[in-house]
């Protein structure tokens, strides 16, 4: 268990940086407004990783990892943490890989944001009254999923218009884009 700190850890290219996702559909996946989106990307704290525009909306494409980091920080903002210790968990979350995500909880006491990456770190802060709330990432992860596989998503340019086999089997791939694409040809 340790505090989220900014830290420079290189992930690992991800495939889910191939498919990307309009504002919008950030928005409806992560539960947000599309003012509080633009607002995040102009301020950056969490910016578009595929096509990052500069000025408002047009054009911006998130990727999956970017809608679930939107999702987190609405959470974290929902229960009250600061917008700097937001800042310092955003920044660790994305110097994570996409398999370590699924293992870690956030825990926060509404003043400092911790990681943990087992139940007995979990247990122990809570016991050492540290921990107030926690957000598991994995569990974040798999209701953007959820919520992706029924909204339109594109490849990134210079990407094959067939997504990854990961982003096919992770089921977040709009199934009726590919077929009017398949139609379109």
């Amino acid at each position: 268990m340790s505090a989220v700190a900014t830290g420079a850890r290189g992930a690992a290219p991800d495939p889910f940086d191939t498919y990307g996702y309009r504002g919008t559909v950030a928005c409806a996946a992560a539960g947000i407004t599309y003012r509080q989106l633009d607002y995040w990307a102009r301020t950056d704290l969490v910016r578009p990783s595929l096509t990052p525009v500069p000025g408002s909306g047009a054009g911006r494409l998130y990727n999956f990892r970017d809608i679930v980091i939107l999702k987190i920080v609405k959470r974290l903002l929902d229960t009250g943490v600061s917008l700097h210790n937001i800042r310092a968990a955003v920044a660790h979350v994305h110097a994570r890989s996409s398999s370590e995500l699924a293992g870690i909880t956030l825990m926060s006491d509404g003043a400092t944001v911790y990681e943990c990456t087992s139940a007995e770190e979990v247990v122990e802060l809570v016991h050492a009254g540290q921990g107030v709330f926690g957000i598991s990432v994995g569990a974040v992860w798999r209701e953007v999923e959820a919520v992706l596989t029924q909204l339109p998503g594109e490849p990134v340019d210079g990407a094959a218009a067939d997504p990854p086999a990961a982003l096919l089997s992770h089921g977040v791939v709009d199934e009726l884009a590919l077929r009017r694409r398949s139609r379109a040809v």
